[in-house]
């Protein structure tokens, strides 16, 4: 019981700040939306969806500095875990002044592959040249974030969470209304919530861990050889982001091509697997943070006790969320649109959505075990080999199924890379049960 405490303690507040995170991009859209005109809307959609994609391919600085914050944690190093902390600020630093010189040309190349209309292409690349001066705080809250779990604590990146989200609405009416900036005010309202939350993030751990601060040295932290074995780690995180990109925007793309009721049917469909990630998110964080900090302390059972402990969890959730999906699937598709077309269509592909919890609930467990062993090529090797799953079924399937063809692949696709990941574990589950 004392274990399934400590994993709830962890998990729901994750599920907090998991929850919130659509907030702001809702915020900045139903504040634009009322501007007048829909190219607004479109510029927010293209600003906000390269911006999206450019902190998914950076959040390796979260989940890099999760696993060995915890593992630090275990050990009962304060060196160690102020290192985490120098390294991943240190490089958090460096890319976002890497994306700051750098806008141009990114934002360029993005709309050009984009190609949206000229007044959109304008007002979005205003949208880019104002937020991308947030890079910094964005960055060093998923290194900050990551650090908070390794240290057992999910419940300060919560409260950044709620006071980035709070900041956003009120600063962002402010601007926009109060003194009639439009989209700029927007911009303006996300970058200052930004670091809102990064002075959260800050004074928090000033009131909680600043006894830390006296064994901070910046040259264990910065050691060559500690900060290549960062990078090694951090690169497969970093390639395993640009598999999970490349599977999310085909799938996209795949739907766009089969017209534009499909694609409004997978992006409504899409929204049942959201939430269901983000509720597995949090147990994941919760295995990162156990895990990571067994593996620190050499304690074999606490290990072993938690991935069978998570799993269990899982096993509830997918009870739950396939039992939901399959109850209230169709009322939760009616509040998402009110074109009746668009519901009945969806119908047709709503069970697909009653296998998402089954066919994704190991790999989500997984990445969270994965992530506190800091066992990043694993992780690596179980995306590959699930998104070459993804487009070989896809391009079998496509031609013949259309959208069903589609689903079919992407849930493959998230059963092979639990099952990939589970195969891979297979000596340890074999081993332990003989001990």
């Amino acid at each position: 019981m004392a274990l399934n405490r400590e994993i709830l303690r962890i998990a729901l507040p994750s599920i907090v700040s998991n929850i919130t995170v659509p907030l702001l991009g809702l915020v900045d859209v139903a504040i634009t939306g009322h501007l007048g005109a829909k190219v607004y809307l479109g510029a927010i959609a293209v600003g906000g969806m390269l911006f999206n994609v450019i902190y998914w391919m950076f959040s390796f600085l979260r989940m890099g500095t999760s696993g060995l914050t915890a593992q630090a944690y275990g050990r009962q190093s304060p060196h160690d875990i102020m290192d985490q902390l120098a390294r991943g600020t240190v490089v958090a630093l460096a890319l976002s002044l890497l994306l700051v010189l750098l806008q141009t040309p990114v934002s360029q190349l993005a709309l050009h592959l984009i190609d949206p209309s000229e007044e959109v292409r304008r007002l979005a690349a205003l949208y880019f040249r104002i937020c991308i001066w947030g890079a910094p705080a964005a960055l060093l809250l998923f290194v900050f974030s990551g650090w908070y779990v390794g240290m057992q604590n999910s419940r300060l990146p919560m409260w950044v969470a709620v006071v980035q989200n709070v900041s956003n609405i009120l600063l962002s009416l402010v601007f926009v209304f109060g003194c009639d900036m439009g989209l700029r005010g927007v911009a303006l309202g996300t970058v200052a919530a930004q670091y809102a939350g990064l002075l959260t993030a800050a004074v928090l751990w000033w009131w909680h861990y600043r006894r830390f601060l006296p064994v901070l040295s910046w040259h264990t932290a910065l050691d060559v050889g500690a900060m290549l074995s960062f990078f090694n780690l951090n690169k497969d995180l970093f390639l395993r982001t640009l598999c999970l990109i490349a599977i999310h925007f085909y799938f996209i793309a795949a739907g766009a091509s089969l017209g534009d009721t499909a694609l409004a049917v997978n992006t409504m469909l899409m929204q049942l697997f959201t939430l269901y990630s983000y509720i597995m998110d949090g147990f994941a964080c919760a295995g990162e943070a156990i895990v990571g900090r067994a593996v620190g302390a050499g304690n074999t059972r606490l290990h072993r006790m938690t991935v069978g402990r998570l799993f269990l969890w899982g096993g509830l959730m997918v009870v739950l969320f396939t039992a939901a999906y399959g109850l209230g699937g169709k009322p939760f598709l009616s509040l998402l649109s009110n074109n009746a077309d668009v519901v009945q269509a969806a119908q047709v592909y709503q069970p697909w959505t009653l296998l998402i919890p089954l066919c994704s609930v190991a790999t989500f467990i997984w990445d969270g075990i994965f992530i506190g062993e800091t066992d990043t090529r694993g992780m690596l090797l179980a995306t590959a080999v699930g998104m070459t799953t993804f487009f070989v079924l896809y391009w079998w399937w496509g031609p013949l199924y259309g959208n069903h063809g589609l689903w079919a692949a992407f849930l493959s696709y998230l059963f092979v890379r639990g099952l990939t990941q589970t195969l891979y574990k297979r000596p340890w589950i074999t081993q332990g049960k003989k001990g």
